[in-house]
């Protein structure tokens, strides 16, 4: 199994809604650069130069709101593979407290065609060892 990727989140002014916390939408934007750091963490450079991804899907269960000060971290995995997608699990953590949790889909794009391409198995294996 490979280990959740740690993504760093820095939280700013314009994060801060009405409210005095972190506005709702801005945790799809950390989940989004998570997942994408991850895969770039993790695949070779040639990899990351011929695949581009994007998003199918997201769900975001909110358990707890976060504040400017707030040290923040994303834990990524990758849960399966079918065909060109990719489903990940984003976690986002204050300390130990789970403030957030995401479901994704993502669809593999092949930066050329921009059209749904399967990762070769090798770099598929980096994410899921079993793939």
């Amino acid at each position: 199994m490979v280990e959740a990727y740690h993504h760093p989140i820095g939280i700013e002014a314009g994060d801060i809604d009405h409210m005095g916390h972190v506005n709702n939408s801005v945790y799809l934007q950390w989940v989004q650069e998570a997942v994408v750091r991850y895969w770039e963490s993790l695949a070779p450079p040639e990899a990351v130069a011929k695949h581009l991804w994007v998003a199918l899907k997201h769900e975001i269960d909110y358990r707890r709101p976060t504040f400017l000060e707030d040290n923040v971290v994303a834990d990524v995995v990758a849960e399966k593979m079918q065909g060109a997608r990719f489903f990940f699990t984003t976690v986002i953590k204050r300390g130990e407290e789970v403030v957030a949790e995401a479901k994704s889909v993502w669809c593999c794009l092949d930066a050329a065609s921009k059209r749904p391409a399967r990762l070769a198995r090798d770099v598929a294996r980096r994410f899921l060892p079993e793939a």
